[in-house]
């Protein structure tokens, strides 16, 4: 099992298959059947948890970000079809997480089930990627322009050696193309917490923050994304 692929977003989002193709169209994914945006690192444990194939590459589960990421560590020999174990076998070299639409930035990764499945792997001593790509102002992203930009800065930073208890964080950028490319740029964590605005409705209290509107640490995670670089942060459990 060399590469596990997974997501918040879930199995059908395009982000997914984005991250496939920026990786050679290679790795098997398992992702949850629904959007779980925000899940953190949310287990299943009281209810048993369904599998669907939708192809030889490609397994939904009905769990959350962590649950895919435990269960292709631990139990990918219960999870595949006989007819799909051929060209997965041997031993895992990454599991990488997204591509999210929307960026897991500072104190995102604390809420992020994106980022939880790569911590997920981390506490099992397992390498990987979050990578997610930020969108400015409700823009669209295009997908076939963020492959092969993508891939050069997986590329990139799998190349790098990886500690015990360490991952790697991506966050894209948003420019209106990727020509120039944007420079990637390795940096700290924002330490600032999200706007806590909240507007009252009817139907009770609806977030009301701003994400570009952030607070930002000089030189850190969100001050480099939402400056049009690549933000790349080695994150650390121990």
């Amino acid at each position: 099992m060399p590469l596990i692929l997974t997501n918040d977003d879930g199995v059908d989002a395009p982000g997914i298959r984005a991250l496939r193709q920026a990786l050679g169209n290679k790795g098997l994914i398992i992702a949850p059947m629904d959007h779980l945006s925000g899940c953190s690192h949310q287990l299943t444990g009281r209810r048993p948890m369904r599998v669907e194939r939708r192809d030889r590459h490609t397994y939904a589960l009905d769990g959350t970000p962590a649950d895919c990421a435990r269960l292709g560590l631990h139990h990918q020999d219960k999870i595949l079809h006989a007819d799909d174990r051929d060209g997965v076998s041997g031993d895992l070299t990454w599991i990488v997480s997204g591509i999210n639409a929307g960026a897991n930035l500072g104190v995102d990764t604390y809420s992020s089930g994106t980022v939880a499945a790569v911590r997920e792997a981390a506490f099992y001593r397992v390498p990987g990627i979050a990578i997610s790509h930020y969108i400015r102002r409700r823009h669209p992203i295009d997908w076939d322009a963020v492959v092969p930009f993508a891939a050069k800065v997986l590329d990139k930073v799998m190349s790098l050696p990886i500690e015990p208890g360490m991952f790697w964080n991506i966050n894209l950028p948003h420019p209106e193309s990727y020509a120039p490319e944007p420079d990637i740029v390795f940096c700290p964590l924002c330490t600032q917490p999200m706007p806590t605005e909240y507007a009252l409705e009817e139907e009770g209290f609806r977030y009301a923050g701003v994400f570009g509107d952030r607070l930002r640490d000089p030189n850190a995670d969100v001050d480099m994304c939402l400056s049009g670089k690549v933000a790349v942060t080695a994150i650390r459990l121990w």
